[in-house]
């Protein structure tokens, strides 16, 4: 990717990032001034319904009083500036009132079992008036009982002022977080992306090698058919098309484990027969080296055998081709739900610093490592998708010998 190339690309994502943070802004202020308003007309609808509630009870306990044939009683409030109380007769005569509005004609005319708001003088708001009827021998009663909504005023202003400083703050939050979450998904994005025009680039590569050798080998033998060697181009051609096999192969195995498609089929699977059977082959076809598998004892996990058979493999074909002279391979069952599988050479083994990246995919530390000798270098990358797959991991470090030691852990079939 070229540099400017690179700051494109950075200068979508932001702005990607911006306007998905500002449209999950908008989105929680819609939501967030909507339900605000709903709160506060609901809170003011319910406080008022209180009111009335309170109102008609009082009023209705003078009228009770009143039918019963006792007479108008004392009209009494508890505060001044917040209730009274009238009774009114059918002309508009008061029979009685609350001290508070004594000698003052009726502050209001709704019919019996009604309600109104009026302009009283008592308290800065209008007070909410509920009327009662009564009767009292034949005369026909009014209970007026008034009282100022001022506690609703109150509460619904304190929401307010709440919802006022909550709701900015809340927005600030929600675009911090979608800030982060989307660079945070943006990130992943290009650095998938990356490794993904990583991946191909260099599988592009490694094809076109063996491709050009057979096609190289191919024009040889055509502009020379006289001298060409039928026997060297055809085992050119096998060596070259078993190399492509080979890395088709790798990179089908990592395009499953990119869609997490290994172990797919779990089941049972002895790992001692498939590091045995890896053991028997290293013995065969490489006579120089010493194959230790003292160390290998019966262990048992579920997974995909054909994923684990692989791993196995690529840790056996990358020992044998570092080794002086020896590999040892170390199988254990350690009683903790994991499985150890060790495999160790007395090699030039793995610098501290490379101990992570040599599981990346296409990497190859040192020339020892190159085409011939070291394939595409996605030997170790397998092992480590394959253990990760059955939820187990592969490290490296250093041997006893001074070699490399590869370790793989894994959950054992009980787990």
């Amino acid at each position: 990717m070229t540099p400017g190339t690179g700051e494109q690309a950075r200068r979508q994502l932001r702005a990607v990032r911006v306007r998905a943070t500002v449209i999950a802004v908008l989105a929680v202020a819609l939501a967030l001034v909507a339900g605000g308003v709903a709160l506060v007309l609901g809170l003011r609808t319910e406080l008022s319904n209180d009111v009335r509630d309170a109102a008609r009870d009082r009023a209705g306990e003078v009228a009770r009083v009143i039918e019963a044939g006792r007479g108008v009683p004392t009209l009494a409030v508890s505060a001044d500036d917040e209730e009274f109380l009238q009774v009114v007769a059918a002309d508009g005569t008061v029979v009685a009132a609350s001290d508070n509005v004594e000698g003052r004609p009726a502050l209001a005319r709704p019919a019996p079992g009604g309600s109104t708001t009026v302009e009283t003088g008592l308290d800065e708001d209008a007070f909410l008036v509920v009327a009662v009827g009564a009767r009292d021998g034949d005369r026909e009663l009014t209970v007026l009982d008034g009282r100022a909504p001022s506690g609703v005023a109150e509460a619904t202003g304190t929401v307010t002022r709440l919802l006022l400083i909550g709701v900015p703050v809340l927005l600030v939050l929600a675009a911090a977080a979608t800030w982060a979450a989307v660079g945070r998904a943006l990130g992943r994005v290009a650095r998938a992306e990356a490794a993904q025009r990583r991946f191909v680039s260099d599988a592009s590569h490694e094809l076109r090698s063996p491709v050009a050798t057979v096609r190289q080998h191919a024009e040889v033998a055509l502009a020379h058919p006289a001298r060409a060697d039928a026997a060297a181009l055809a085992g050119t051609v096998r060596e070259e098309a078993v190399r492509m096999q080979r890395l088709v192969d790798d990179l089908l195995l990592l395009a499953r484990a990119d869609e997490s498609a290994l172990a797919a089929t779990r089941r049972p699977v002895d790992v001692d027969d498939l590091v045995l059977e890896e053991v028997r082959r290293l013995r065969a076809n490489a006579t120089n080296l010493t194959v230790d598998s003292t160390g290998v004892a019966a262990a048992r996990v579920t997974g995909d055998s054909d994923a684990l058979r692989r791993l196995v493999r690529n840790l056996g074909e990358n020992a044998a081709r570092h080794a002086r002279t020896r590999v040892t391979f170390a199988l254990t069952d350690t009683g903790d739900g994991q499985v150890r599988l060790t495999v160790e050479d007395d090699g030039p083994g793995v610098p501290p610093a490379d101990r992570k990246r040599i599981f990346e995919r296409f990497v190859r530390l040192d020339e020892s490592r190159g085409r011939g000798a070291g394939g595409a270098g996605l030997g170790l990358a397998i092992v480590a998708e394959v253990a990760a797959a059955h939820r187990g991991r592969a490290e490296a470090g250093a041997g006893a010998s001074g070699g490399a030691r590869f370790v793989v852990t894994l959950p054992s079939a009980g787990e």
